[in-house]
C-alpha cells in the first residue's frame, strides 16, 4: 500500500490508542520491528496526533483545570510540530540542542511543545526529567538545563500525585510469598557471586537496600555509610548510615556490586533505563502474582524493603522503628518528619499466611 492508502486506517487506529503518546509509540515499534514497517509507514498508520492544542483547552484524566499552569506562551495554539519533529524521541531532542547550540529561548519553546503533547502534568513532570537528565549527561550549561522547567507545572503534578496517593491510602501493598521476608533472607543468603545473576537476584538486593531503579548502578558501601542516592542530585554527596535487610556490610556490599558488574558486562538489564520494563515484565510473571492479581510494581520493592528492614530489626517502639525505616530508605537525617506513608504501607504477612489474614504494616500511630 502507498502512504495515503495507510493513512486512512489511521483514524481506526487511534480510536484504540486515544491521547496516549506513549502507546502510540509502542505501537509504531512493533509495526516496524515486528512486521518490517518503515518509518513512514508506520507514522501513516499511527501519526503521532500533535494537534497544537493549548493546554487552556484541555482537562487531565484526574478532573484538574491544566488552564492552573500557564504553558502556552502565545495566546494561539503553539505549533509543536515545527518545534519537535514528529518521531524525535527526548534523547534525540537533548542531542538536537547541543548541537544546534539552541539557546535559552529556544529550549522553552521545546519545554512548552513536550507539556503539549502531554496528556496530564504528571506526564508532562516525567517527560522535562528525563530531558534534563539527558541535558546533563551531555554536560549542557545550566541556564539551558533550568529554562526547561515550567513554573507551576511541578506544583500542580505534586498535588495530583498526593492527591492519587490519599485515595490509595488504606489499600497496601500486597505481596506473593515468593517476596515474603524469609523468602528473600532464604535467597540472599544462598546466592553465590560466582555465578550469573538473574532478575530474581535483582529484585532481591533492590529490596535488601531499598534501592530505587536509577540508583542501582551508582549506589556504594563504604565504612558504615552509603553514597550514590538519586535523590543527592546537585548536592554534596555525604554518606548516609548503612541500613539493610542483610545487617553483615560486606556481604551486603558483595551482592550489590555482583549486581553492579552484571549490569555492566551486559550480562544483566539494567532497571534504571527508561522503557525498557525489565522488572515490570518480571515481577508480572503468573507465579508472582498476589491472589490480588494486581502485580508488584518496581518501585513495590523499596516499600517492601523499608518494611522488612523493621520487621528484620524486631523493635517495637514507634520512634525506633521509624529510624530504622528513616535509614533503610536513606532519607536526609534533616528530615525529622516520619517517613512518606507510601513507603511504609504493606499489607504484611508472613510466608503461609492467608492473604485475609494481612496486617497492614504503618510507621504512624493514630495521632
Amino acid at each position: 500500500m502507498s502512504l495515503e492508502q495507510l493513512s486512512r486506517y489511521a483514524p481506526e487506529i487511534l480510536e484504540l490508542l486515544p491521547e496516549d503518546r506513549e502507546k502510540r509509540r509502542q505501537a509504531r515499534d512493533h509495526l516496524q520491528k515486528g512486521y518490517n514497517f518503515s518509518k513512514e509507514q508506520a507514522f501513516a498508520l499511527v501519526p503521532s496526533q500533535r494537534t497544537g492544542r493549548t493546554k487552556n483547552q484541555v482537562v487531565s484524566k484526574e478532573g484538574v483545570s491544566e488552564a492552573e499552569v500557564n504553558i502556552c506562551c502565545t495566546k494561539s495554539a503553539c505549533q509543536v510540530s515545527d518545534i519537535i519533529p514528529e518521531g524525535e524521541i527526548i534523547k534525540e531532542t537533548a542531542q538536537r540542542i547541543m548541537r544546534d547550540s539552541l539557546g535559552e529561548k529556544e529550549v522553552k519553546l521545546i519545554a512548552k511543545a513536550l507539556a503539549e503533547t502531554s496528556p496530564n502534568p504528571v506526564a508532562c513532570t516525567s517527560s522535562l526529567s528525563r530531558l534534563r537528565k539527558e541535558l546533563r549527561k551531555l554536560n549542557a550549561p545550566k541556564a539551558i538545563i533550568e529554562a526547561t522547567k515550567i513554573p507551576g507545572i511541578t506544583t500542580l503534578s505534586n498535588k495530583i500525585q498526593k492527591e492519587k496517593s490519599l485515595l490509595c491510602e488504606d489499600e497496601g501493598i500486597h505481596y506473593p510469598d515468593n517476596f515474603s521476608l524469609e523468602s528473600v533472607k532464604e535467597r540472599l543468603d544462598s546466592y553465590d557471586v560466582s555465578n550469573t545473576p538473574d532478575k530474581q537476584a535483582l529484585a532481591d538486593v533492590m529490596i535488601m537496600l531499598c534501592i530505587r531503579p536509577a540508583e542501582i548502578k551508582d549506589l556504594r558501601i563504604s565504612n558504615g555509610g552509603v553514597t550514590g542516592y538519586v535523590k543527592n542530585r546537585d548536592q554534596q554527596d555525604i554518606p548516609r548510615v548503612f541500613r539493610s535487610l542483610e545487617k553483615n556490610e560486606e556481604r551486603a556490599k558483595q551482592l550489590l556490586t555482583w549486581i553492579q558488574e552484571a549490569i555492566s558486562s551486559g550480562q544483566l538489564g539494567d532497571p534504571g533505563t527508561t522503557r525498557t520494563g525489565i522488572l515490570s515484565r518480571f515481577l508480572k510473571k503468573a507465579e508472582f502474582l498476589p491472589e490480588t492479581g494486581k502485580p508488584l510494581l518496581p518501585s513495590s520493592l523499596r516499600n517492601l524493603g523499608a518494611v522488612f528492614a523493621v520487621v528484620a530489626s524486631g523493635v517495637r517502639n514507634l520512634s525506633k522503628a521509624n529510624t530504622i525505616a528513616s535509614q533503610a530508605l536513606r532519607h536526609s537525617p534533616k528530615n525529622n518528619t516520619a517517613p512518606s506513608q507510601r513507603y511504609t504501607i504493606v499489607n504484611y504477612r508472613p510466608r503461609g499466611m492467608p492473604y485475609d489474614q494481612a496486617n497492614q504494616f504503618m510507621l504512624f500511630d493514630e495521632n
